[in-house]
């Protein structure tokens, strides 16, 4: 298995240009509910907690983040157990009212997702490797910790193979 440092700098490759890392804050947060939303249907309640597919995927999310590391891992399991919240919140309102929330929230985070792939120049990095799919949210974590000043070790690493993040350049015309 990569380890953490693998995996955000292969992910951080495609992700240089800082218009693209702000699109990255916007969009794949709502790709993420998205899909918690989408897979929060049908559901049944164990031990008075709804059980779906989201659940299921919160559940080997967040056990896939720990492994990679404590304290990322930790962090991703709060924010995607609040996504699972209020997916199975959604998930109660009408057929139309839950699938307009959770396509809605796909199509505008994907398209907020490729405007940044055009200031970057480069594909998005699930297209290579589909584990891009998976890094995203934890990059986006990662990105909001080093702008904080956290865990510098990993932001070094992550440079050093990746390069430095830069303001951008102006789009061709």
């Amino acid at each position: 298995m990569k380890t953490l440092e693998d995996q955000l700098s292969q992910y951080a490759a495609y992700h240089r240009d800082r218009r693209n890392i702000l699109t990255h804050f916007v969009g794949i947060p709502m790709i993420v509910l998205a899909v918690v939303v989408l897979l929060a249907r049908p559901a049944f309640e164990l031990a008075g907690f709804p059980v779906s597919a989201a659940t299921l995927a919160v559940i080997a999310a967040t056990l896939y983040y720990l492994r990679l590391d404590l304290r990322f891992g930790l962090t991703m399991g709060v924010l995607l157990v609040a996504c699972l919240a209020v997916a199975h919140a959604t998930a109660v309102l009408s057929t139309g009212n839950w699938a307009f929330v959770g396509v809605g929230l796909f199509v505008l985070g994907w398209v907020i997702q490729f405007i940044g792939h055009i200031f970057e120049g480069r594909k998005p990095a699930f297209v290579d490797d589909i584990m891009g799919l998976v890094i995203g949210p934890l990059f986006v974590v990662a990105e909001l910790a080093f702008l904080m000043g956290l865990r510098r070790e990993v932001e070094a690493v992550i440079e050093s193979r990746a390069g430095p993040v830069h303001a951008g350049r102006a789009l061709a015309k």
